[in-house]
């Protein structure tokens, strides 16, 4: 499936975080080590998302394989952010290939990325997306991950806390398809929320800083990161880390 990263903290380039590091998101796009349901690679597009000085974020997709673009990695030498949101795509077997179909997707204040898959589409969520605005659903991408962006966006304009809304989606789709995977995340110039569900989750606290990414990167052993179990969601700032159980069992994690 799909490899997703959020960043929180000082200032650093977009190469930084998404190109030098060893089993950076870019290694991640033909090398992954944690698929988890289906591909090898990801190679269906990549996107990444900044925030600027004024809260609103950037956007930069292609629909091609991260290593076959050029032009991104000067940007991202240049692009500094505080806030990232990035991702690379390996698509559903069956669903359109595109950069106007790679994460993160925004709604002009938030990021949003979906890792996974929802079982059964589309007929699964027909029930779910009849209750969207008709205009809504007829301009949304043909994709899971756009149609479950959409239902979460009602949430959110509805006045429901980004948690809340997260854990409600996850919930509300799993009931109409128990096969789905499932991890979301959602980015904004201050805070990430994510969810484990049947994919892999990490997060790196470090003393400015928080990263939360479907896999380790940067350290030789990984021993700063701490894996989140399955079922979870994790509402992170540069100062705080909460993670609470979506499910029956605990969330518990080395302190």
């Amino acid at each position: 499936m799909c490899r997703h990263l959020a960043y929180l903290g000082s200032p650093v380039s977009l190469a930084e975080l998404l190109l030098d590091p060893p089993h950076s998101l870019l290694e991640q796009s033909w090398a992954p080590n944690d698929m988890r349901g289906g591909g090898t690679v990801n190679a269906d597009g990549f996107g990444a998302g900044w925030f600027r000085d004024d809260g609103t974020p950037g956007v930069y997709r292609n629909g091609a394989a991260m290593w076959t673009d050029t032009s991104f990695p000067p940007l991202a030498r240049d692009l500094r952010a505080s806030a990232v949101v990035a991702a690379v795509r390996s698509a559903t077997v069956g669903m359109p290939v595109g950069p106007e179909l790679c994460a993160p997707l925004t709604d002009g204040r938030r990021l949003f990325s979906h890792n996974g898959k929802v079982g059964g589409w589309p007929d699964s969520l027909a029930k779910l997306a009849a209750r969207l605005d008709p205009a809504e659903l007829l301009t949304a991408q043909p994709t899971d991950s756009a149609v479950l962006w959409a239902l979460l966006r009602q949430r959110l304009a509805d006045g429901t806390a980004p948690e809340t809304a997260m854990a409600e989606l996850v919930a509300e789709v799993h009931a109409a398809a128990p096969d789905s995977r499932l991890n979301l995340l959602l980015g904004d110039a201050n805070r990430i929320v994510a969810t484990t569900w049947t994919h892999s989750l990490w997060v790196r606290r470090e003393p400015d800083a928080v990263t939360v990414a479907s896999e380790p990167f940067g350290s030789s052993d990984g021993a700063e990161w701490v894996e989140i179990p399955d079922r979870c969601l994790v509402v992170a700032d540069t100062e705080h880390t909460e993670v609470v159980s979506l499910g029956e069992d605990p969330c518990d994690i080395p302190n």
